[in-house]
């Protein structure tokens, strides 16, 4: 089963974000972008249901995108990124994992296990 899962750290607390909202999309022929899922980061930084359990991916274009602004207004903490946006590659039957470092002024990213 294919799934996709997240987890948010910021490395300038030291510390997972709590509740950040997190979007999932897949583009689409016409070059846009479908909303298929999302909800918010748990007491860990993790979301790792962000589909439902019947939901099948296909092979594709995804991005997730993270409310990184209104997570730093959350904790009074001014950001240069009113949100983040990674876009991968997806293959069937594949788990990814799409972790984000975040910290006002910067971020990274890598492909998980």
């Amino acid at each position: 089963m294919t799934q996709i899962t997240t987890h948010v750290l910021d490395t300038s607390q030291g510390k997972p974000v709590v509740d950040m909202t997190v979007f999932l999309y897949q583009y689409q022929n016409n070059n846009d972008w479908e909303a298929i899922g999302g909800g918010a980061t748990d007491d860990d930084g993790r979301l790792p249901d962000m589909l439902g359990e019947d939901a099948v991916l296909t092979a594709g274009i995804y991005k997730l995108k993270f409310a990184t602004e209104e997570y730093y207004e959350s904790v009074g903490i001014n950001t240069f990124y009113p949100y983040v946006e990674i876009v991968f590659y997806l293959n069937k039957g594949e788990h990814y994992h799409v972790p984000l470092l975040v910290s006002p002024y910067g971020y990274s990213t890598y492909r998980g296990s």
